[in-house]
């Protein structure tokens, strides 16, 4: 019997070797990477069947990097495996497109159960945490971590590159524009959100789960 082929993404090695060899017996493993840009274009490479990944990665978080392989392959099923137990990040990971949310300190065996759920088209919650989210959409005070209704897609790609120390310069190179527009995306972020400083920018993107504290 084939089995399904598994991408792997988490920015420390020695999670991403622990998942190798719990995972292996029943996946085919076809690459295990360190940051969110990375997982985007492997998974657009080698079109796995599903994804393993933290939502607080370098370079793209999680979130943002499962709504760009749902656009390359809609098809693709992805499991965060996370440390983050608040309920907004699982509201944010299901917003991007997610089957699964599986805390780190969880069993083994609840990951497996997780991926085997999500291979079927189901869904899968931590029931450490299932019933604070249900409860929580019931109530309509729920605001998805990850995500931004000010902020554009690319403005949150350069609103975490910026919160992690990055220069303009260096984010026109990953992101392949120019400096002046990655300048400009700096320059309207502030005056939309009526931002001042580069600290108050900063303090927005880990308010709204774009990178981590």
């Amino acid at each position: 019997m084939k089995r399904p082929r598994l991408l792997l993404a988490d920015d420390h090695r020695i999670v991403l070797e622990g998942l190798r060899g719990i995972l292996e017996p029943e996946f085919e493993i076809v690459g295990a990477v360190e940051d969110g840009r990375t997982l985007v274009a492997e998974a657009k490479r080698v079109s796995p069947d599903v994804v393993v990944a933290d939502i607080s990665m370098p370079g793209l978080n999680g979130m943002d990097a499962a709504r760009q392989i749902k656009k390359i392959d809609e098809r693709i099923k992805i499991v965060f495996l996370t440390m983050h137990a608040d309920v907004s990040y699982a509201a944010g990971a299901f917003d991007a497109g997610a089957s699964g949310f599986v805390l780190k300190h969880s069993a083994p065996q609840e990951l497996i159960t997780a991926l085997r759920e999500a291979l079927q088209g189901r869904t899968y919650v931590t029931p450490m945490i299932a019933g604070e989210l249900i409860g929580s959409y019931k109530n309509g005070n729920l605001r998805p971590a990850g995500s931004s209704a000010e902020l554009s897609p690319r403005q949150r790609e350069v609103l975490q590159l910026l919160a992690e120390g990055r220069s303009t310069k260096e984010i026109a190179a990953l992101l392949d524009i120019s400096t002046r527009t990655a300048e400009f995306h700096k320059y309207r972020m502030m005056q939309q959100l009526n931002i001042k400083t580069s600290a108050e920018l900063v303090q927005y993107a880990v308010k709204h789960g774009l990178v981590s504290t």
